[in-house]
């Protein structure tokens, strides 16, 4: 699936079960809480925290997927291609860092 049929998908979603979007700042607003919810299992599964017994059972997949939900109703929203987008950043990132972690020496191997 790309992701402009992600997008269409998601849009048609919203149209025959979703009534409408919720708005750009409400929907801004669930995908930070969204973020927040996979940061908590990130911290607590693979950082210094304990994972509590209520967060072992969480999905990262699931979680991450919210995320990409809210991410594609707001491109919908704004008239965002992501696809184009998308393509667009990789070669911006591309150009401007082409040698750039290579020459990290933060990143190279211990």
């Amino acid at each position: 699936m790309t992701i402009r049929e992600s997008q269409e998908m998601v849009d048609e979603w919203i149209k025959t079960h979703g009534v409408r979007y919720f708005s750009e700042l409400t929907n801004m607003t669930i995908l930070t809480e969204e973020v927040g919810e996979l940061a908590r299992i990130m911290a607590r599964r693979y950082g210094d925290q304990s994972e509590k017994e209520s967060d072992k059972g969480l999905d990262i997949a699931d979680e991450m997927a919210d995320i990409l939900w809210v991410l594609l109703c707001l491109a919908n929203q704004c008239n965002v291609n992501l696809s184009e987008a998308f393509l667009a950043n990789y070669e911006k990132k591309t150009q401007r860092d082409i040698n750039r972690h290579k020459n990290n020496p933060k990143l190279r191997p211990q």
